[in-house]
């Protein structure tokens, strides 16, 4: 219950962090989809889409990392303000890829009929 709280906190915050005081300019538009925090509060897994390139915004986040953890602890009042990790998330190529084989199974049904 309190990681979910927390997890979601930490989601808001870097979220306004990163459309606020982030000007770096090869950065793309990130979308904070999703934040795991582990049982102990020590690590956060921050999940996020991108209009650029999954990579480089990967690259770019990961070398703010420092500064984002800076703010965060400015801004919300933990004990401990965990370790962050950037992962791309590619749920949603996942769900257009199943989308697209699902289109697929439907016109193959339809020209058998």
């Amino acid at each position: 219950m309190r990681t979910e709280r927390v997890a979601s906190l930490i989601a808001r915050e870097i979220s306004l962090i990163l459309s606020q005081e982030i000007r770096d300019p090869r950065l793309g538009m990130v979308t904070i989809t999703k934040v795991t925090i582990s049982p102990d509060l020590k690590e956060a897994k921050i999940y996020f889409t991108t209009l650029g390139s999954s990579a480089n915004d990967l690259n770019i986040l990961e070398r703010a990392k420092g500064y984002i953890r800076t703010t965060l602890a400015q801004r919300i009042r933990i004990k401990f303000i965990p370790d962050l990790k950037f992962v791309v998330d590619d749920s949603s190529k996942y769900g257009e890829k199943i989308d697209k084989l699902l289109e697929e199974i439907e016109k193959s049904n339809k020209s058998q009929k």
